[in-house]
């Protein structure tokens, strides 16, 4: 009989789901997930790296919280499977040094690799299990980590199950950043999607083959012939990310002369961006929380010194942990980036702010001028705060041309008044896009080599396209939240003694309740 209602409990347990009864659902999987997973018709493997070798109790709980989902999406499809074996030579991944002391008390570095490789069909994706944001403590990049667990793996298994890849374009033309500049972020983005590059011409309708368009940067003004091609892709349900200058300067007179004048520009898209409902502002943003450039300080013809220095000009901007587009990354570096408002009042648009500044900034407005040799800083002065600097934009956009005529020579002209829901980001700084090179190899994206610092700026960008292309809400896995419960180390080791008291005498004093009660029972019944 025992062994008939167990056979039907497992049964059960196993065709109507388990029962997830944390407070945040750490272990429930989304709809977009399931959905994912149960196009799965053959064996997919899950090797977790993390499963080899010894470590902290931090990485030792990110390894559980992995085999548990890889468990829990074979709950869902058996095919999905985790597997064991050897870590792969030939995928040149990293170890983490481990940093810890040892029973003796001696520093000890262990070398870890937070990774898991999903294998499909003679496809292969490797999944990067850490986060690591410089700003947060380990305990809470490790949580980071958890959270961002069933996003990663789903982005994974996406990867192997869809391999035809989308396109996205970087449009070329009116001065936008190199292939060059702009390098790091295409080599990230390949992985995801077929880069080309390309102009417009005069014909409407051809970006409709690509699911997202970057302009990036751009340094002369879009003509009419531009901005109605674009309106209209945007029209039929296109996605764009604009990044784009409120001002102009000269980027050759700041290197050579150490100065340049600084002028309001808005490259002839002032316009659209005011239609779908944001304006970049022609102002230049400072911020004490700022990146440290070298200056020249030693003065002498013969001997060069220099010295790391604040720049308010390059603001280091805050991330929103409110948006699945910057939730978890670290502070995005800038230079001589402006302001983006929202305006159109409530026009069906929904409006994120995904950077902004520190609380200790200002508004410099133009013509100014930008001076490399003036480091004054007069704190009093900076009184704003969280000024935004890029802003995600989700909804219905209605043409700049829907009450206009289309411009002279246009072939194929449409004539479509408004869009289906669609997405745009604006971000008011072409230059947190550009990496700089090191000789001949590229640095990363955010990279500063005089910090040596890694900033967010790659994973910013990355996720930017990977949200304005998604379809399934994979991306809103991102958002997901789990309670981050420390100990109080200072109460536990203040009530140390008591607490130890506590774990050895209740469990024997409750073993002891029991037993009399058990015992005065028995008594009852049988002595008469």
């Amino acid at each position: 009989m025992i062994a008939c209602i167990n056979i039907l409990l497992v049964t059960l347990w196993l065709h109507l789901g388990r029962w997830d009864l944390t407070e945040d659902k750490r272990y429930t999987i989304s709809p977009a997930t399931e959905a994912l997973v149960a196009q799965v018709d053959a064996p997919l493997q899950v090797q977790v790296l993390l499963d080899e070798g010894a470590m902290n109790a931090g990485f030792e709980r990110l390894r559980q919280a992995t085999n548990d989902w890889v468990e829990e999406l074979h709950v869902v499809n058996n095919y999905c499977v985790r597997v064991g074996g050897d870590i792969p030579t030939n995928l040149g991944l990293q170890p983490v040094m481990v940093h810890e002391r040892g029973k003796q008390g001696q520093m000890v570095q262990t070398p870890v690799y937070p990774y898991a490789i999903v294998r499909y069909k003679n496809r292969l994706r490797v999944v990067q299990l850490l986060q690591n944001n410089p700003s947060r403590s380990g305990e809470e990049n490790l949580n980071s980590s958890i959270e961002a667990l069933e996003y990663r793996l789903a982005d994974a298994i996406n990867g192997v199950l869809n391999p035809r890849a989308e396109k996205v374009a970087f449009l070329e033309g009116h001065g936008e950043m190199s292939e060059r500049e702009v390098y790091d972020w295409e080599k990230e983005l390949s992985r995801y999607y077929q880069i080309d590059r390309g102009t417009l011409g005069n014909q409407v309708g051809i970006m409709d083959d690509y699911k997202v368009v970057i302009i990036a940067d751009p340094r002369e003004q879009l003509n009419e012939t531009d901005k109605y091609i674009i309106d209209q892709y945007i029209m039929q349900g296109g996605r764009v990310m604009w990044l784009v200058d409120g001002v102009k300067l000269s980027e050759d007179m700041l290197q050579t002369n150490g100065l340049t004048p600084v002028i309001a520009e808005d490259w002839g898209i002032r316009d659209m961006l005011f239609k779908y409902g944001v304006r970049i502002n022609p102002v230049l943003v400072q911020d004490l929380q700022c990146q440290m450039v070298p200056v020249e300080v030693s003065g002498s013809q013969t001997e060069t010194q220099f010295q790391p220095m604040p720049w308010t000009y390059a603001p280091l901007l805050l991330t929103s942990d409110e948006s699945p587009i910057t939730k978890h990354i670290a502070q995005v570096k800038s230079m001589l980036v402006s302001e983006v408002e929202s305006v159109g009042g409530d026009d069906g648009i929904t409006k994120q702010i995904l950077l902004a500044t520190s609380t200790a900034s200002r508004k410099t407005g133009v013509p100014a001028e930008v001076n490399l040799a003036d480091w004054t800083v007069m704190p009093e002065l900076f009184t704003s705060a969280y000024i935004p600097v890029a802003m995600s934009l989700e909804g219905i956009f209605s043409s700049l041309y829907a009450h206009r005529m289309a411009p002279a020579g246009i072939e194929g002209a449409t004539g479509v008044k408004q869009s289906p829901k669609t997405r745009q980001i604006v971000v008011a700084c072409g230059r947190i896009a550009q990496n700089e090179w090191q000789g001949q190899e590229p640095l990363p994206v955010g990279y500063d080599k005089y910090m040596q610092t890694q900033f967010g700026n790659r994973d910013f960008l990355v996720n930017s396209v990977l949200w304005l292309a998604d379809e399934q809400g994979l991306m809103q896995l991102r958002g997901k939240q789990i309670a981050l419960r420390l100990l109080n180390d200072k109460r536990s080791y203040q009530q140390r003694t008591k607490i130890q008291i506590i774990s050895v005498v209740s469990p024997i004093a409750v073993l002891a309740l029991v037993g009399g009660v058990v015992w005065t029972l028995r008594r009852k019944k049988y002595i008469r």
